[in-house]
């Protein structure tokens, strides 16, 4: 039998189910509470530990976590960085991150607490550059030249704004409650930025859990817990992998990306902008073409009234005053209104009894079986128009590819 399974979508692969692994209960706050005393502490919200697992990138999450119950704008989120291999761990990484900048560069560090790895890479780059760090909580020394934006950071906005070289995520990601959201971002708007941009990306590694079945790695604040697959399957969501690794004895993973979206992705941007474009001038020639009926004077009926019939109505404007005249293949559906515009929709026989200049058919696909029917039933229009490339055309004289 298979395992029991939640519908609910993986916050980085986007799966569509979770397996629970691990219901913690109800627990307070464990790093950003700050209780200033102890009555304080044993009053402290109580907060849903229940954590699922991905089956396809084995990604690790709280399910009942929300962002709005974490005050990270009123507690700084602390790191003790003073260890001797903690901190020989960020001088591996500040060194990975600075020597592969460019002269002068733009580094941003989101989520960058007091700024000691933002600072130590403008340390390493002797200040050249400019060097900004984005925190809710920020209270760093200044005067340093690091520049502080005590703010979240919006990707589709900053990335723009400030053309960095490379941005820092450390010990953000799993905060977020959506990661790929956020990085597919990044990748999006340094597309706009006329040079290649790198992210250095690191988080805590729960490989280990799966060796050694602990449990203190799980608390409220990380709403997200990576293994090196589900960590490894985000990076690719923001660009190029360069490198991909671990460090602190297999703590942390991280990984240096050349942020970019791949060239289908590109091609099918530029082929949905220009359908966009071509959409909006489709809609005013054909509502031109159908103002032209109308001025001409000609019996026009409109084979369909419901549907993609009534879609091609709404979209030109094919209103009851001007296009009173609406029939159906479906007796079922005489009787009925045009939704949105009101005409009648009547049988196809009622064409039988009166001339009419031209039947337009909207659902193109169908014309010829439509044109069978009209020669079956003694139904002889002057013209059959289909709409084809932003225009109304004559079905039987102009080319398109719905011919018998």
């Amino acid at each position: 039998m298979s395992p029991v399974a939640r519908p609910v979508r993986c916050p980085v692969c986007a799966y569509s189910l979770g397996v629970p692994f691990f219901d913690g209960g109800m627990q307070a706050l464990a790093t950003l509470g700050w209780p200033a005393s102890a009555a304080e502490a044993r009053a402290m919200q109580r907060l849903p530990h229940d954590f699922l697992q991905c089956p396809a990138c084995s990604h690790v999450w709280n399910s009942a976590f929300t962002y709005e119950a974490v005050p990270y704008r009123n507690n700084p989120n602390r790191m003790f960085n003073t260890g001797s291999t903690w901190k020989g761990h960020l001088a591996e990484t500040r060194d990975l991150v600075s020597t592969v900048l460019p002269d002068r560069p733009t580094v941003i560090d989101i989520g960058c607490g007091e700024g000691h790895f933002l600072r130590g890479i403008a340390e390493a780059r002797g200040r050249e550059g400019r060097f900004i760090g984005f925190d809710p909580n920020a209270s760093p020394e200044t005067g340093q030249g690091v520049d502080f934006e005590a703010r979240l950071f919006d990707p589709l906005i900053d990335m723009g704004a400030f053309a960095p070289d490379a941005v820092v995520i450390r010990h953000v990601l799993e905060h977020l409650t959506e990661p790929a959201a956020f990085l597919e971002q990044l990748a999006w708007r340094a597309q706009d930025i006329d040079k290649p941009c790198l992210l250095f990306a690191e988080t805590p590694c729960i490989d280990r859990v799966f060796e050694t079945g602990r449990l203190a790695d799980f608390f409220f604040e990380h709403m997200s817990h990576f293994t090196t697959a589900s960590f490894t399957a985000l990076m690719k969501r923001a660009g190029q992998v360069r490198v991909l690794a671990h460090g602190y004895d297999r703590e942390v993973v991280y990984a240096l990306v050349e942020l970019g979206v791949p060239e289908e992705v590109r091609a099918r941007t530029r082929a949905t902008e220009a359908f966009a474009v071509g959409a909006v001038a489709s809609r005013a020639s054909v509502r031109a073409d159908l103002d032209a009926l109308v001025a001409s004077g000609a019996k026009v009926a409109i084979w369909g009234g419901t549907g993609k019939a009534a879609a091609f109505m709404h979209q030109f404007g094919a209103d009851a005053d001007r296009f009173p005249l609406v029939v159906d293949s479906d007796p079922e559906k005489a009787g009925s209104f045009v939704p949105g515009f009101g005409q009648e929709i009547r049988f196809r026989d009622a064409l039988k009894d009166m001339t009419v200049d031209v039947v337009i058919i909207p659902t193109q696909w169908r014309a010829k079986d439509i044109i069978g029917e009209m020669e079956r039933e003694g139904i002889r229009p002057g013209r059959v128009l289909i709409e084809h490339q932003g225009r109304l055309i004559d079905f039987h004289a102009d080319a398109h590819p719905y011919r018998p």
